[in-house]
């Protein structure tokens, strides 16, 4: 099969792993802070990236390569959750480009099965990204008043 699919399949692997941890830094922080229907959104976000990770890792073995464990990029902690909420949105609206290059890609490399993954994975990260912005908007333009409705509820 060929390397330019692998290697399209471990830099989303990368890019999912960074989100996996960003997602949980930031679940754990809004957690702790009593943000927790918020921290909740955060969390599944991460477990959705968790399953992309594994069905890229999934697929590379399938093709003979080697899965990487490194992610792309750095945690960042301690934000406001505006500021959290623009480093979301920043890693799914990169996941959605790279995700639509890379099933352009995959096709014009005849690998209609990593295409297709890619595809239904650009699926999940806009909605992803979706649910992101409109949490953005709300925070925006509401402020704190739609802040204090994210407080409460169960992490889990």
């Amino acid at each position: 099969m060929s390397k330019k699919v692998i290697d399209l399949l471990n830099k989303a692997r990368a890019s999912e792993l960074t989100a996996i941890s960003q997602y949980m830094a930031h679940h754990y922080e809004l957690d702790d802070t009593d943000f927790g229907k918020l921290a909740k959104v955060l969390k599944n976000t991460a477990i959705d990236e968790m399953k992309h990770a594994e069905k890229l890792a999934e697929r590379i073995l399938f093709l003979g390569g080697t899965p990487t464990t490194t992610p792309d990029g750095k945690t960042k902690s301690g934000q406001e959750i505006a500021k959290m909420l623009a480093t979301d949105i920043g890693l799914e609206t990169g996941a959605v480009k790279m995700y639509n290059a890379a099933a352009n890609t995959c096709g014009a490399e005849k690998d209609q099965v990593s295409k297709k993954l890619f595809e239904e994975l650009l699926a999940d990260e806009e909605e992803h990204l979706d649910v992101f912005q409109n949490i953005a908007g709300h925070v925006d333009k509401l402020g704190a008043a739609y802040l204090a409705t994210l407080t409460g509820g169960e992490a889990d």
